[in-house]
């Protein structure tokens, strides 16, 4: 069975959930993103390994 990988994921600001749909890198974690919107640093939450993990609609 093959794995398909699905590199879009949307990510969701937890300050005012302004949402934008982002390519995740495929060679490195993202630890941290500007919000567009409230112009918010996220970071991941504790325990996870990205900004994808945390805030993301795919891991």
């Amino acid at each position: 069975m093959t794995r398909r990988v699905i590199w879009q994921s949307t990510l969701t600001c937890p300050v005012r959930g302004y949402r934008k749909t982002e390519t995740m890198p495929s060679d490195a974690c993202q630890w941290f993103y500007e919000c567009q919107d409230c112009h918010a640093l996220l970071k991941p939450k504790p325990g996870d390994c990205c900004v994808f993990c945390s805030y993301g609609s795919v891991a």
